[in-house]
């Protein structure tokens, strides 16, 4: 356990000068937010409206007869399809859009949400309401075969005319680009961009902090290092950078990417192994999903938030909580009057807790113990072995009961069934000092339980460790995957370990 300021600080900080971060106010970086400049949201809600589209028009066709059975048959379909498209990438911006490309992903992720379709409404017929709806869908191969030959060609279709507007409208309005690195893949890229604007790319500069190999005629300049990003990117309106593997050394690059995506840019990486053509993934062999001209790329740092299905996230979350607040609503009272009892008046503890974007709210607890004073409550670190913890506290605590009225918080909007936990702003400020990527928790909501946790990193555990498993989630979030991390929770809590 190391000390700071006289204050107890989890295993893990580290033996860091922090003594100003008091100074510094209740947010979560010392430095001035930049405004964002990301865009780009109209590609992928064009795609959603072209499979829904596709999606009614193949049910009319090939079920043209009772209206009522094809309409419970797209209220099975849709949210199907559009949940597995967005948790395969189908609605992921890309360089280089390509319907034959994304044709075998569509045909597989579209049998599966028909199948769903077609068996969610054999069984209401069958199980369910079998007097209510007397007509059924013949859901026999021929039909699902006969939905997913005329969706995929009225999907195809769409789509291949929404890549042709975004490639006119990419030739018309190129944005403006920085190269991260001006050597050989550099220049070769910056010229590709030049010659193929239908990228929609323009490079206006290379970030290199020592240019050996740049030409003299080179047509696009080099604007410094990578400090100089914080003033080129707003005073150029960059909405792009590309990071080029061997164009500087890891912690520059690493400095580059988190002040691109505080920026709100996206991040493009071009690999530079020799192999880089594909990647090792499950003991097979992927190719890379996008490329630049032949350049294979990787886009980086993209908050999950900007996807659509982000929006399906919240609708659980929205749904989750409400109904979970009323089928626990027993345990939520038998817990209340067993903190009443044992302690008095006051059973709900509020808390100052950083969310989103470092905006504070004020997180709901069951009270466990009584805070000498609210000092402690906003310094104190951990309380797991206090004396003041009563039979009931250590029971909340143990079986993770006195979280439950964050599910309130999570109906408010102020956190999400999955995400990083929260922290008060007193230790956010110094961890966010100790640590560079501790800030980038902040880019979802707050969660009720998160990846580190159901990975046994919750109480005094190493800070680093938590913030790598926390910025791992995010960069690499799904809709499954918080499925995963709720089911892990709920063993978790069934175990009454409090993990």
């Amino acid at each position: 356990m190391t000390t700071i300021d006289n204050e107890e600080l989890p295993t893990g900080m580290g033996a860091v000068s922090l003594a100003t971060a008091r100074r510094q106010g209740p947010g979560v970086s010392s430095a001035t937010s930049p405004p964002a400049v990301r865009g780009g949201t109209g590609i992928p809600a064009a795609l959603l409206a072209v499979d829904v589209v596709a999606a009614l028009g193949a049910l009319a066709v090939v079920l043209p007869g009772d209206a009522a059975v094809t309409l419970r048959a797209a209220c099975g379909l849709l949210p199907a399809l559009v949940l597995m498209y967005s948790s395969g990438g189908q609605y992921r911006l890309r360089l280089a859009p390509s319907v034959l490309d994304e044709l075998p992903g569509l045909a597989g992720r579209a049998t599966i949400a028909l199948s769903f379709a077609l068996t969610l409404e054999r069984c209401l017929q069958n199980f369910l309401l079998p007097f209510a709806l007397p007509t059924s869908i013949p859901a026999d191969a021929r039909v699902l075969g006969a939905l997913l030959l005329c969706h995929l060609a009225l999907d195809s279709v769409g789509r291949a005319l929404v890549y042709r507007v975004v490639r006119t409208h990419r030739r018309r309005a190129p944005r403006p680009t920085l190269i991260a690195g001006a050597g050989h893949v550099g220049q070769r890229i910056a010229a590709a961009l030049l010659e193929h604007p239908e990228y929609g790319l323009r490079p206006v500069g290379f970030i290199d902090p020592d240019p050996i190999f740049l030409p003299a005629d080179s047509a696009t300049p080099v604007l410094g290092g990578p400090d100089a990003l914080v003033h080129e990117l707003p005073r150029r309106g960059i909405r792009d950078v590309i990071l080029t593997s061997g164009g500087m050394d890891d912690e520059r690059s690493a400095q580059m990417l988190r002040t691109s995506t505080d920026f709100g840019c996206d991040v493009w990486f071009v690999p530079g192994f020799p192999d880089y053509g594909a990647f090792e993934h499950g003991g097979r062999r992927t190719a890379v999903g996008d490329h630049l001209w032949g350049f294979p790329c990787l886009r980086l740092g993209s908050s999950p938030m900007h996807r659509p299905s982000w929006a399906l996230k919240r609708a659980a979350d929205l749904c989750f909580a409400g109904v979970g607040l009323l089928l626990v609503s027993p345990v939520l009272l038998a817990c209340a009057i067993a903190v009443r009892a044992e302690g008095g008046p006051g059973v709900i503890f509020r808390q100052e807790r950083v969310g989103l974007d470092g905006r504070t709210f004020t997180l709901l607890k069951f009270r466990t113990m009584r805070p000498a004073d609210e000092h402690e409550s906003s310094t104190r670190w951990n309380i797991a072995h206090d004396d003041r913890l009563g039979p009931v506290g250590r029971f909340l605590r143990r079986t993770s009961l006195d979280e439950l009225p964050q599910l309130w918080n999570v109906v408010r909007g102020e956190m999400s069934l999955v995400g990083p936990r929260p922290e008060r702003p007193y230790f956010v400020m110094r961890f966010a000092q100790a640590y560079p990527r501790y800030r980038e928790r902040h880019r979802v909501p707050v969660g009720l339980t998160g990846f580190a946790q159901v990975n046994g990193l919750r109480g005094d555990t190493s800070i680093e460790d938590r913030t790598r498993f926390d910025n791992y989630y995010i960069d690499s979030w799904s809709l499954w995957q918080d499925v995963k991390i709720l089911l892990r929770t709920v063993l978790a809590v069934l175990r009454t370990d409090g993990s």
